[in-house]
């Protein structure tokens, strides 16, 4: 048994220290375009660590599998099939690092499967590259496998059949527990993906410490199957369904707040739907207080695509989510990016696990600089709460960086921050209210209302606009998609920033907080092309659409509508006239969906 487990040890080790010297090796080669420091190679390899720990697991699956029958069938052929299964892995690495390495400079990001379509066209794809290039990289992948499926060798065979072959068996069973939990990364609730390697500011350093193979595998889900094209109209007519329906100008707006330049909070509280804010008195009396949009409707049911949504001002999909694809979401616009070239500072809180479904790599790709989470608390905090550090600590955190700011200086900040507490299993530290959904949400607002009331004794309120909207609503008891206020959320502005109390009645979605921000500090927008300045005289059309699983809602003046993808059918009419809102939704669905398959295709 003990020289299986040698065996076993010895592969996963070569194999990770493989996948180390290919990072190196790419960042060496691609040196001429990105300049780094001894110390950013370490942090590489270091960041890249886990994503590399993961990968070699797979990568063992077959030998470990080959181990388990020799403990009863020791026969010559399982080395026959591990010495081919050598020379397919070590041709498979050479192929994944060579093509990274190569491709990288024409393309700017990590191996994927989008390389596969130009497969189907190798003319074109041989047209791009001069025959030396390619003939260089031929040697060097012939050459890289030979090294490979040499270093394998090396590795020595067991040599008897163990002696108690049941206790044998036993110990490599109870190896599979530990297999499982380091492929998905861990015991959280995030799974091992791209965005948690994501480390800096620069992001060849993050690209560098990705797993290349890693990369490639994860990216069959979201390229192949989670971007869906919707072909309700030609090309001509969704154009015109959809001209003048998000404009990216503002004109004649009307102004909110007493200064340009405030400091500004952005607070996503999770899941709060308006219906919800029965239980919220103290974000009810900061209605009355600040700036209340009274019918703004989030865009879509999930964190990490009402995150996007809030954020980058960029719509939500039926299928797809846009955190999930690095590729894609490091060219969206920011709140942030944009505030920094103004000279803002740039801050991201987060008690739960920030690298959950490539949360870190959007949050840094759109240009947060600083990040604290849940790894960032001691350990007792971090067991608060099931989704980790529970909302009454991460609300006095924000409170004490808020603090921190200098009000004699000339430095601005933004401050992201995410609340967590407000989310199934709903364990919250107070028991005010039966139901335990509405409960948590009570919760919340308790630490909302002494978050505020602190936040006002304090200097640093003269100069400050806080923004509270959720990241999206949920279904509770009989409120679901087919309901128009399922949807309705609130989203308030208030401190010191701002001018007077004042009511926005238009119909509006969580997306137009970035034109709506931006306009109000005199900043275009026009980068934030679904984003519309709400209280500019060129917003016309007033409506908000809405995506959920396979599914989609709009609502305007004349009513709400719900329509089910899967069924192709109506699934809610309440509008006096659903068939032009049918055709619009479907338009926004197509147009956007087609934006995102677009966005970063080499031409």
């Amino acid at each position: 048994m003990r020289q299986r487990l040698f065996f076993l040890i010895r592969f996963y080790l070569l194999t990770l220290l493989i996948f180390l010297a290919a990072k190196a090796v790419f960042m060496i080669a691609n040196v001429a375009d990105h300049s780094f420091t001894a110390a950013d190679m370490v942090s590489v390899m270091w960041h890249g660590l886990t994503l590399d720990l993961s990968t070699s697991i797979y990568i063992l699956l077959l030998p470990f599998l080959v181990i388990m029958i020799s403990l009863w069938w020791d026969h010559v052929i399982l080395r026959k099939i591990l010495r081919g299964y050598y020379v397919f892995i070590s041709l498979m690495l050479a192929l994944a690092f060579v093509a990274d390495t190569c491709l990288y400079p024409f393309w700017g990001f990590k191996l994927d499967a989008s390389c596969l379509q130009y497969l189907e066209t190798p003319v074109e794809a041989r047209a791009s590259v001069s025959g030396l290039y390619m003939t260089i990289s031929l040697i060097v992948l012939v050459t890289a496998t030979c090294v490979f499926y040499r270093l394998y060798r090396l590795i020595p065979f067991w040599e008897s059949r163990p002696k108690h072959q049941p206790t044998a068996t036993l110990g490599n069973i109870l190896l599979i527990p530990v297999f499982i939990i380091g492929i998905r990364g861990g015991l959280d609730e995030s799974t091992t993906n791209v965005g948690q390697v994501y480390f800096s500011q620069n992001q060849f350093l993050n690209h560098a410490a990705v797993n290349p193979v890693f990369s490639f595998l994860s990216s069959f889900e979201k390229t192949a199957s989670n971007i869906v094209d919707y072909d309700f109209f030609t090309e001509k007519e969704c154009m015109r369904l959809t001209q003048d329906l998000y404009p990216t100008t503002s004109e004649a707006t009307d102004s909110l707040l007493n200064t340009t330049r405030p400091n500004i909070v952005i607070v996503l509280m999770e899941s709060a739907g308006d219906f919800l804010t029965k239980a919220m008195p103290n974000l009810r009396r900061l209605k009355q207080e600040g700036i209340d949009f009274t019918n703004c409707y989030g865009n879509t049911w999930r964190t990490d695509r009402g995150t996007v949504c809030t954020y980058s001002g960029y719509p939500s999909f039926p299928t797809s989510s846009v955190m999930k694809m690095p590729k894609k979401s490091s060219l969206l616009p920011g709140i942030a990016s944009t505030l920094r070239q103004q000279g803002y500072k740039t801050s991201y809180l987060y008690g739960g696990d920030i690298n959950f479904t490539n949360m870190r790599s959007y949050l840094i790709g759109t240009g947060w600089e600083q990040l604290k989470w849940k790894a960032d608390y001691t350990a007792e905090e971090q067991s608060t709460a099931k989704w980790g550090v529970r909302d009454e600590i991460t609300f006095n955190t924000l409170y004490e960086q808020i603090c921190a700011i200098d009000t004699t200086a000339s430095a601005r900040y933004l401050f992201g921050y995410s609340t967590l507490s407000s989310h199934e299993p709903w364990d919250v530290p107070v028991s005010k209210i039966n139901d335990e959904v509405v409960n948590a949400f009570y919760y919340l607002d308790l630490c909302i209302g002494r978050f505020i009331n602190k936040l006002k004794a304090t200097p640093q309120w003269k100069n400050l606009l806080v923004v509270f909207l959720p990241d999206h609503s949920i279904d509770h008891e009989t409120m679901d998609e087919s309901k128009r206020l399922r949807n309705k959320i609130p989203m308030v502005w208030v401190g010191g920033a701002v001018k007077q109390p004042r009511k926005i009645t238009q119909i509006c979605n969580q997306t137009d907080l970035a034109a709506t921000l931006l306009s109000q500090l005199q900043l275009p927008h026009d980068q934030f092309r679904w984003s519309r300045d709400v209280v500019s005289s060129s917003y016309r059309y007033p409506f908000a659409v809405h995506n959920y699983n396979n599914g989609f809602s709009i609502i305007d003046s004349t009513g709400f509508i719900a329509y089910d993808l899967d069924a192709s059918r109506l699934v809610t009419n309440e509008s006096s006239d659903a068939a032009r809102l049918e055709r619009i939704g479907k338009a926004i669905l197509q147009a956007t969906t087609a934006d995102l398959k677009n966005m970063g295709t080499i031409k």
